[in-house]
């Protein structure tokens, strides 16, 4: 169903059969209602008299509808009871990956997806202008071509541009700074936000990390793919996919871990390139990627964590994002901001809506805000020192409480007296 080196992964006809199928699943379960827009609409439109429930007579533009409004937060997964190896394998996030592969391969990407899509060719020009990129995306006229031409909200908060790029920093200073051998060896997967947006969770990554003797190490790496992946450029990520699978499993052979500060491209590593890619040394990757606190965590667990701090962070509302929910781990960030003496951690568990670039399109933005508002609501009534791992996370919270929401390695930089708080 999901082999994509397979004619019938790419069949139109194949594709709606599939949907069909699954939509009439999820119509006699409904467990997955609450979780996003896809799930409403579908029902919605399940229930009219026309349809009265049968799949079968479902509009096609309905099909899609439904199919437009999944953000791929992954959580439907853990929710349904027929997943594989369930006789039904339902696997809902997949399939909708699917279904916009395929019509990106009969119709053609958009502008818009192939602009979101490709990070490094934004972020490269975007860090290359800063600081005027950042006054350009503040003005008024600029962002309402954008949105003419593009597709992103002219009212959608960006990240902002930084100069140097995180790995321009990291090369520098390892030019300049000795290290001695260390016996906890990592690679440092830093994602496209860290690289072009938010170097400072780079920097808090390795300062962390070394002051807990491990070795890091920044090998050649492009954009995880994702963006790509949603919406529907298969292609133009498995380009990328491969180039990762090269060099990351490389650096697993010379015996580090992969770690990265991104719950999406943690997840991209673990669970798509596999299929994605479908090599030896796509699952070698996938087997040996850590999220960057689920890492730290191990270290605790085994007794190698400096638990030395020697400033306080006190209350902390800490939102889970999506895409570290649906890796199992546990709240490992939360966990280990509650080794900080005096430190009290809320968690908070509600989606964000911006997952990848949906949140950031004209026609889903005021939609994002919606569904984002519970998420709002906790975190406007929570501590004031706000942290998630997830940069995109970040920008929806300051855009719906004009609160600014930290990485989690910043905090605790902060705490090991690494970082300014």
């Amino acid at each position: 169903m999901f082999d994509l080196t397979r004619p019938q992964f790419w069949d139109s006809a194949a594709v709606e059969t599939e949907l069909r199928r699954v939509y009439d699943i999820c119509n006699g379960c409904r467990r997955c209602l609450p979780l996003c827009p896809s799930f409403k609409v579908m029902f919605d439109r399940l229930d009219v008299d026309a349809v009265d429930g049968d799949a079968e007579k479902l509009p096609a533009a309905d099909l899609k509808e439904v199919v437009d409004l999944c953000y791929q937060c992954k959580l439907c997964y853990n929710h349904c009871p027929y997943t594989p190896p369930h006789r039904w394998a339902v696997d809902f996030p997949r399939l909708m990956l699917r279904a916009r592969a395929a019509e990106g391969k009969r119709a053609g990407v958009s502008l818009q997806d192939r602009m979101l899509g490709n990070t490094a060719l934004v972020g490269r020009l975007g860090s290359l202008a800063a600081p005027l990129s950042n006054w350009l995306n503040e003005l008024g006229v600029h962002r309402a071509f954008m949105q003419w031409i593009v597709g992103i909200h002219r009212k959608r908060n960006l990240p902002r541009f930084h100069r140097p790029t995180f790995s321009a920093w990291f090369k520098s200073r390892a030019r300049t700074a000795a290290r001695e051998p260390a016996a906890k060896k990592i690679a440092l997967f830093a994602t496209c936000t860290v690289e072009y947006n938010a170097p400072a969770i780079g920097r808090a990554a390795v300062a962390v990390l070394e002051r807990n003797g491990v070795d890091v190490a920044l090998p050649a790496q492009r954009c995880c793919g994702m963006p790509y992946l949603d919406g529907g450029a298969v292609d133009e990520c498995r380009a990328l996919v491969r180039d990762n699978v090269r060099t990351l499993a490389a650096a697993v052979r010379e015996g580090r871990q992969i770690v990265s500060p991104g719950p999406t491209c943690s997840y991209m590593l673990k669970q798509e390139y596999p299929w994605l890619d479908g090599s030896d040394d796509a699952r070698l990757v996938a087997a040996n990627t850590r999220d960057l606190f689920e890492y730290l965590a191990q270290l605790h667990a085994a007794g190698g964590l400096d638990t030395r701090f020697s400033r306080p962070v006190g209350a902390v509302t800490y939102h889970v994002p999506c895409h570290l929910r649906a890796q199992n781990i546990g709240t490992k960030s939360a966990d280990l901001l509650r080794a900080i003496p005096g430190a009290t951690v809320d968690v908070v568990e509600r989606c964000s809506a911006v997952d990848g670039t949906w949140g950031f399109k004209t026609e889903y933005f005021e939609l994002s805000l919606k569904v984002a508002a519970p998420l709002f609501e906790a975190v406007k009534s929570g501590a004031p020192t706000v942290a998630t791992d997830c940069p995109l996370a970040a920008l929806q919270i300051a855009r719906g409480t004009g609160l600014q929401a930290r990485h989690p390695i910043q905090i605790l930089a902060q705490a090991y007296g690494l970082e300014d708080p």
